[in-house]
């Protein structure tokens, strides 16, 4: 019943897993890398829920082995039982007759003592057979115990999913209102109000209006780039490096380029990511020598 249950959560959860998962041009956002890196917070929730998944999953298909392997043996297990069974009910029936036919001599004959050994001895092999069968059979029970998905655990994966689904539903709700609001205005209205709140620092309300722009496909380089700033002076670092790197994408050669490769660097170092913000500091200071920017990657590298 769970492994059904498990296999429908995973089922409602990819979907949105895979439509949240978008390349990166710079490897940021990459949930399929090794060491997966700039990722906003709804990739980070999607980031974990994977790895979730996948560990429950992996103990799912564990258990639903061993259980096939104890079926195996308890099958195996029946068997001797009811071999011992039928050997212990020959032997009585024998020493019945012997009994019976009045064979008082044979007690102490050859044969007698023959016949009496062979049925030990092959009820000691049963007897041995049966000990080392109920032996795996306890160690595999306590191996199934040990890694058995507890009721905890499986309601904690269904909570993190269902905190997932009410994050995307809330993302979703607040832009389609967002969208709605602005809908009768023009895009060039929009574009000098969302201007008119960076300058103020209103970037709640700024980064409303460019994901509006963004939509509507009215200078989509910029408004990513602009929305990189403010995640950037906001300290959102991995939403910055998702947005600067969009924005690099969709117009490579902008008059901002230098101070978005800037920031990204800047943000890559501050997320740990040396090893790809030195790179990026020391592309800045080969492409745009004279830039200001230049200036400012050389402290970072040591120049």
């Amino acid at each position: 019943m769970k492994h059904s249950i498990l296999v429908a959560l995973i089922a409602t959860a990819v979907p949105l897993i895979l439509s949240a998962a978008e390349p990166s041009a710079f490897g940021a956002g990459n949930l399929d890398a090794s060491e997966p890196y700039g990722l906003t917070p709804s990739e980070k929730v999607i980031l974990q829920n994977k790895n979730k998944l996948h560990s429950v999953l992996v103990k799912s298909n564990n258990q639903a082995n061993e259980v096939d392997s104890l079926r195996e043996r308890l099958d195996g297990l029946q068997s001797i039982i009811e071999n011992l069974s039928r050997n212990a009910h020959n032997n009585k029936i024998n020493l019945k007759k012997l009994e019976d036919q009045n064979y008082k001599n044979i007690h102490n004959s050859d044969e007698y003592s023959k016949r009496l050994s062979d049925a030990v001895e092959l009820n000691s092999q049963n007897i041995e057979k049966l000990n080392k069968t109920l032996s795996e059979v306890s160690l595999l029970l306590n191996n199934l115990e040990k890694d058995y998905i507890s009721k905890k655990e499986f309601n904690t994966l269904v909570n993190d999913v269902n905190k997932f689904k009410v994050l995307v539903a809330k993302e979703l709700s607040h832009k389609s209102s967002s969208s709605s609001k602005n809908s009768s205005v023009s895009s060039a209205e929009l574009y000098t109000k969302a201007k008119a709140y960076f300058d103020k620092k209103y970037y709640t309300k700024a980064i409303d209006i460019y994901e509006t722009l963004i939509k509507r496909k009215y200078k989509p380089a910029y408004a990513h780039y602009k929305i990189g700033e403010m995640n950037f002076k906001r300290k959102n670092y991995a939403n910055a490096i998702t947005y600067f790197k969009k924005s690099s994408s969709l117009y490579s050669k902008a008059s901002y380029m230098p101070n978005l490769m800037l920031h990204t660097a800047i943000s890559m170092d501050k997320t740990g990511d040396k090893k790809h913000a030195l790179a990026f500091f020391n592309a800045i200071v080969s492409k745009y020598p004279n830039s200001k920017e230049s200036k400012e990657a050389k402290k970072y590298i040591g120049l």
